[in-house]
């Protein structure tokens, strides 16, 4: 599948708003935003949204957005997620140019910054375990209490911080914390940690730093060093700005940037949390982060759904400040709506069941022309072998069919596509008394699918030649939670069971086997179809990308 560059689109929405009204009133000269994902995880959906926004902004704008991540962490980071980052955001049709930043670039300047606030007064080196510093800071309704250390000398701090910054003590045995207030009534300003001892290997400094600021602490001077105008962070930070702002307003930052909030994605039957994601991958309930049926990006790209079909779901979801939750089933038909303009068509029969046309000549295989679009006559034709044996899908046949059910059933007629009318008129079983082969009749003045004494027939059904076509293995995959509404603190109680069914006898057209574009098809009557990386020489695997309609939400009796 390949990725076409996103041509700039302008848009509406308060955020727009702002930057529209900032850029009119000359308070900037030039946009820049940022993306600025945590190295910990792949990205997910939700991520999607996000640098949709802010990559969006800066093509709309004429500004620019960067790339950095914010790499504070080494226990949990690993180039594997920052190789896959890049990916995806380039998979999405974004890119950041030559500016690609990591928080680590500023290591050393936000040291020096971080002593600039002890020899101001401004932080101090606290000995306190983790537990005693999360209960001294109160409650929502109760004030903090300070810290028996928080009162030490300025010599003191330094010389504590310094020998904390050699290595000198272990893991959690000091911190460093900015003095503000402990009485403060958003928590987040009761003197947050700035620094805490981490003697971890970070993937760009080595074993050079034993220290490491804290998320808080090096973002909004991340973005104050890269000169961001518009740093656009999801709810969770709204709490958090206000010692965004004290940072700033304490140290001698090149710029001032501003924080704005928007309303994160929440989707119907989906959990986005990246400690789930994370369990779901390391417990073994799913195949790997791209496995078809997450939420990553990883995954929908491997389940073959364009980043088109992704940018016009965020598009259409919006931007907004209030947090809500949105149906899958938005962003399921954005999918289809894309596919169904631009994926070519092709059969495949995913539940064999052999039909033997008795009345056709053996050893006879003629060719018929099949339409690889109905909508696009640009798309060409291709041949496709018609013989005496047939594979059809099983579920097109009942022996004893309910009254409105129009397909194949003994002694009823039916059209097969590009093909003939036939009749079945016999069935062959196995011992068990199940339906292994039919025997059926073709009408040869119906080639091409017309009865010339107008007789008309209910159905239409796709069908493959049984000497043609290839063996394949077809993964349909289902939505992973069968709740809309999974609960992320007992996940797997809510995993749907038929969230992925592999059917390894399915049949598909000699042209769809021989096909390594990666391009996504559809399987006329099926649903859209993708080739899997598991591909291997004369074994086809292919992933459902979607099915044609919502038979999930039946399934379920939601909306899936």
């Amino acid at each position: 599948m390949t990725t076409e560059p996103v041509t700039a689109e302008a848009g509406r929405d308060f955020i727009r708003d702002i930057v529209q009204a900032d850029l009119s009133s000359k308070k900037h000269s030039r946009i820049v935003t940022r993306f600025p994902p945590e190295p910990n995880g792949y990205l997910h959906i939700g991520h999607a949204k996000s640098i949709a926004l802010n990559f969006g902004i800066a093509q709309e704008f004429a500004g620019k957005c960067h790339l950095r991540f914010d790499d504070t962490n080494p226990t949990k980071e690993e180039q594997e997620y920052i190789d896959s980052i890049q990916a995806d955001v380039h998979w999405l049709g974004y890119d950041w140019g030559t500016d690609l930043y990591y928080a680590s670039d500023y290591f050393e300047r936000l040291y020096d910054w971080a002593e600039r606030l002890i020899k101001a007064g401004d932080a101090y080196v606290d000995d306190q375990s983790q537990e005693e510093i999360r209960v001294s800071r109160g409650t929502l309704t109760e004030p903090g209490k300070n810290s028996p250390f928080r009162d030490r000398t300025v010599e003191e701090n330094l010389d504590l911080f310094r020998r904390m910054k050699a290595g000198e003590f272990p893991n959690g045995a000091r911190v460093l914390r900015a003095k503000i207030d402990m009485a403060a009534g958003n928590i987040n300003l009761r003197d947050p940690v700035l620094y805490r001892i981490l003697h971890a290997e970070h993937p760009r400094t080595g074993t050079k730093w034993s220290i490491y600021p804290s998320y808080d602490y090096a973002h909004g001077q991340s973005d104050a060093i890269e000169g961001i105008t518009h740093s656009i962070c999801t709810l969770e930070f709204e709490d958090h700005r206000p010692l965004y702002e004290w940072l700033l307003e304490k140290l001698p930052v090149p710029s001032k940037p501003r924080q704005y909030e928007f309303a994160r994605l929440n989707l119907t039957y989906t959990l986005l949390s990246k400690r789930v994601l994370t369990q779901l991958v390391r417990e073994g309930h799913v195949s790997g982060w791209d496995d078809p049926r997450m939420p990553t990006i990883a995954g929908l790209k491997r389940r073959g759904v364009p980043p088109a079909a992704v940018r016009e779901f965020v598009k259409r979801i919006g931007v907004a400040k209030a947090n809500s939750v949105v149906d899958v089933g938005m962003l399921e038909f954005c999918i289809r709506e894309h596919l169904n303009k631009s994926a070519q068509r092709r059969m495949a029969v995913l539940r064999p069941l052999k039909v033997v046309i008795e009345n056709y000549p053996e050893g006879q295989v003629e060719e018929l022309e099949a339409v690889n679009h109905p909508d696009d006559l640009s798309a060409g034709t291709r041949k496709i072998s018609f013989g005496r044996e047939l594979y059809i899908e099983r579920d097109d046949f009942m022996e004893n069919p309910p009254k409105k059910f129009f397909r194949l059933s003994p002694g009823n007629e039916v059209r097969l596509r590009y093909a003939y009318f036939v009749k079945c008129t016999g069935v062959i079983k196995n011992d068990a008394g199940e339906v292994v082969e039919l025997r059926c009749t073709y009408d040869p003045a119906t080639k091409g699918g017309n009865a010339p004494d107008g007789r008309k027939v209910k159905a239409t059904m796709h069908w493959l030649s049984a000497k043609d076509s290839v063996p394949a293995e077809i993964r349909v995959y289902n939505q992973l939670f069968a709740n809309p509404s999974p609960n992320a603190a007992n996940f797997a109680a809510d995993l749907n069971p038929e969230s992925l069914e592999v059917l390894r006898e399915a049949r598909i057209e000699p042209s769809v086997a021989a096909d390594n574009s990666g391009e996504v098809m559809q399987f006329e009557r099926q649903g859209y179809f993708v080739r899997d990386k598991d591909s291997a020489p004369g074994k086809p695997v292919f992933n459902r990308t979607i099915g044609l309609r919502d038979t999930f939400a039946k399934e379920v009796g939601g909306k899936g």
